[in-house]
């Protein structure tokens, strides 16, 4: 099989991995070699200039000894398969960049043979590129799961970021569906990744020239809807996976049927809203303050589809609001819907000069029509009044419409790169 064949099968395949994204990692050549990492992001991301980045993401081969009902890729799936070598791999990276398709590289696999000797294949092609032609560019490789203490150490020397995926929420799950994988195997490479980037932080305070390891950190995926674990259950995975390990990122999939596929497996796809309220709440629990047991109750295990969690858990704790904009810690102000991580800094410094009022807080571009009701401003603020009327949610919740890459929304200059909720 030609090369160009391999990459048809194998970047094909990869697309199911969403764990790859770039940040937080600088390599400087000192004016040599080829490539360079900024620290904007690479995989599918825009700059705030509008540039978009990306890079080569492909597996190493989608030969697989693991049979994980839920993954195209599994031992008892008939689809075609393919095998990159070492060379291919790097020879392709090398010539995308030239051609300015790419920059960087991020490179998984289905496990082959064992998991340390398909470590020690991912390690090749990093370690070449690295080594024998002086990339620069970003390289995020997959940290198999059970692989050796001693492979991890040397994958965390050439790449800039590593990730061991999780896959399902729960042991049980994984029972279920991935028989031969182990939590407790996953989260050991999670754990060996992140002392090893301790031990590199520390040895880096007293000598600049001591060498990094995965210095942009580890992430890991979540598959959402293989399984009938709720929402709370993989939010309070998520929350454990961060204290423990650190994780720079936790990625949430979708599941998507696929052909003969097992019984077991829902035959609908997971609705894509449900993996975004993922996301939202995820982002409440890394920078909002928010902890996992908040975002969902007994009652209603799963997030809200119709609203953001943030809105939602607002609802449910209406006693707590409103809040005075001019006087609420930093810690109250996050709970407020529609005022974003950056919007409570803006607040936090205009305060100080000053009363603020409703036109302040349009200046400083608060989502006025969800604060509005939550907040106590230094003018008249009648919208507050509205705190316990039954259908609040209904009044302020999302309209469905078109959004524009660019431009102004609703009177307010709103963006989709923010992340703000």
């Amino acid at each position: 099989m030609d090369v160009r064949s391999k990459l048809s099968i194998l970047a094909d395949a990869a697309k199911y991995d969403a764990s790859c994204a770039s940040s937080g990692a600088r390599r400087s050549g000192n004016g040599k070699g080829l490539g360079s990492n900024e620290g904007s992001g690479i995989c599918h991301s825009y700059t705030p200039d509008g540039r978009c980045v990306s890079l080569l993401k492909i597996l190493l081969t989608n030969h697989c000894v693991y049979d994980c009902q839920f993954c195209v890729n599994r031992s008892s799936s008939d689809i075609p398969r393919a095998r990159f070598t070492p060379e291919e791999v790097v020879a392709l990276t090398l010539d995308f960049y030239r051609r300015n398709y790419i920059e960087g590289l991020f490179l998984s696999s289905g496990v082959l043979r064992s998991p340390d000797y398909t470590m020690e294949q991912l390690i090749a092609v990093a370690r070449a590129l690295r080594e024998d032609h002086a990339f620069n560019g970003y390289i995020h490789l997959k940290a198999v799961p059970g692989a050796s203490e001693e492979l991890i150490a040397r994958a965390g020397r050439w790449a800039d970021r590593l990730s061991a995926n999780i896959e399902l929420p729960t042991q049980v799950d994984l029972d279920r569906l991935a028989p031969e994988k182990k939590l407790v195997i996953i989260e050991t490479t999670m754990a060996q990744i992140r002392e090893r980037r301790d031990e590199a932080v520390e040895a880096r305070k007293t000598s600049r020239s001591a060498p990094r390891f995965a210095p942009a950190g580890q992430s890991t995926q979540i598959v959402v809807g293989a399984s009938e674990s709720t929402d709370a259950s993989i939010l309070d995975t998520a929350s454990t996976l961060y204290g423990r390990h650190r994780l720079r990122r936790i990625y949430y999939t979708a599941f998507s049927p696929f052909p003969k596929a097992d019984p077991r497996l829902p035959v609908e796809p997971a609705p894509l809203v449900r993996e975004h309220r993922l996301y939202q709440a995820d982002w409440l629990l890394r920078h909002y303050g928010f902890q996992a047991g908040e975002l969902t109750s007994a009652e209603q295990p799963n997030l809200d589809l119709a609203i953001d969690p943030k809105l939602a858990w607002a609802l449910r704790h209406r006693a707590m609001f409103p809040v005075d904009v001019n006087r609420a810690p930093r810690s109250r102000l996050l709970r407020v819907p529609g005022l974003g991580a950056r919007n409570v800094e803006r607040i936090l410094k205009a305060r100080r000069f000053g009363r603020l009022t409703l036109a302040d807080l349009a200046r400083l571009k608060v989502v006025l029509r969800k604060a509005q009701p939550f907040l106590i401003t230094a003018d008249h603020n009648p919208d507050a009044l509205l705190i316990d009327r039954a259908d609040l949610g209904a009044r302020i919740a999302a309209r469905a419409e078109q959004l524009p890459l660019f431009g102004v929304i609703g009177g307010t200059a709103e963006t989709a790169r923010t992340g703000e909720i």
